[in-house]
């Protein structure tokens, strides 16, 4: 199960990245989201989610447990509540984060059609704006329309400017959230792999005891 997160985990900011910029793959992205948003997708996606966050509950839940059953004992801890204990941590964190990825890749979808939008409308009003600039006016009061117009759609032009501006700080922010994750991610699957070296050797000091034991029985008996 480790494994399948981590893949969907470097899936999701493969996504992410092709969102964040401008290349022949984004339209493609785009264009697939636009689709799993339509029809049962939504429902599809958020069942998907709802199981991720429940078994993330339960992995939560485990850890505490195991917590509790270490305050409750007076011995030493054992090794495999200590494997158990960090398992349940990478997956409720590995979990946590492909939720949290697939929220980003919505916004940053949502954002991007936000954009487009907004562009097209700042376009169509630089071009109105272009045309009314041109025009020759017959008269004052028709010279007086006109400028009253240009002025409303040059404060438009600054509104849709500004607005493209904290758009584009939004996504840069999401960016920056990616990489940190990527890094938490690789800190993690290290973590895991040296707790599992650690597994591995005490279970070989485990086995020679216990053949020191069985050899020391044998003796006695004889």
């Amino acid at each position: 199960m480790i494994q399948l997160l981590f893949m969907v985990i470097f899936s999701e900011m493969a996504v992410i990245m092709v969102l964040s910029f401008k290349t022949p793959f984004r339209k493609l992205v785009i264009m697939g989201l636009d689709r799993l948003k339509r029809g049962r997708g939504p429902v599809v996606v958020k069942t998907v989610a709802g199981t991720v966050f429940v078994v993330m509950v339960s992995s939560v839940y485990s850890m505490m447990e195991i917590q509790k059953r270490w305050v409750d004992d007076d011995g030493p801890v054992s090794s495999t509540d200590q494997v158990l204990m960090v398992r349940h941590l990478l997956e409720a964190t590995l979990m946590g984060a492909t939720i949290f990825l697939a929220l980003m890749i919505d916004r940053l979808h949502h954002y991007i059609r936000e954009l487009r939008i907004r562009r097209k409308t700042m376009d169509a009003v630089k071009k109105q704006g272009q045309g009314s600039d041109d025009k020759k006016p017959d008269g004052f009061d028709k010279v007086k329309s006109l400028e009253g117009e240009v002025m409303t759609l040059r404060e438009k032009l600054k509104q849709l400017e500004s607005d493209i501006e904290a758009k584009t700080k939004q996504i840069n922010a999401a960016e920056v959230n990616t990489v940190a994750l990527r890094k938490q991610s690789e800190g993690l699957l290290l973590e895991y792999d040296r707790l599992l070296e650690e597994n591995e050797s005490l279970r070989g000091q485990l086995q020679s005891l216990d053949r020191k034991l069985s050899r020391s029985d044998s003796k006695k008996n004889l």
